[in-house]
């Protein structure tokens, strides 16, 4: 009686184990469905976020005239794009030199890392003066992230 009652009890032990396997995978699937939603709406604000390509132009031009508000001095901004991983999508780099005032360089970035178009500053380096002006000289190295076709994103 005791062998017939102690199988019984083992053979439940092993479903009930089993059925909490099988419940501890959903729970787990569950989780990263939900997580893989998340990621996908975020996805979809920053890809609303990100300028066409064809306002890069602009958005030199505009970064430009930021600087001339700032009174800080860039003669030569060039623009280019890059390849990414992730396809309809390229990645916009600014790069010269600037120059000015501390106060006026200092104001300059500021208000391109606060800027409503989503810009980051890359680089930024001091070039070596030989004279002991109040004007600074930085290699200044701007970037931003472009939208290609109007398709979603893919990663690659």
């Amino acid at each position: 009686l005791w062998g017939v009652r102690s199988l019984g009890l083992e053979s439940v032990e092993a479903h009930r184990a089993e059925l909490a396997a099988q419940w501890a995978q959903v729970r787990k699937d569950h989780q990263h469905h939900q997580a893989a939603r998340r990621a996908k709406k975020d996805l979809v604000q920053v890809w609303a976020a990100l300028p066409d390509e064809r306002d890069f132009a602009p958005l030199a031009l505009g970064i430009t005239e930021e600087a001339k508000r700032n009174k800080v001095t860039l003669p030569a901004l060039s623009y280019k794009t890059e390849s990414t991983p992730v396809t309809n999508t390229s990645k916009g780099v600014l790069q010269g030199t600037m120059s000015g005032r501390y106060e006026d360089l200092r104001r300059f970035l500021y208000d391109i890392e606060t800027a409503d178009e989503l810009v980051y500053i890359e680089d930024v380096d001091l070039v070596p003066s030989v004279t002991h002006s109040e004007s600074l000289t930085f290699n200044i190295k701007i970037v931003t992230y472009l939208r290609g076709e109007a398709e979603k994103p893919v990663v690659q």
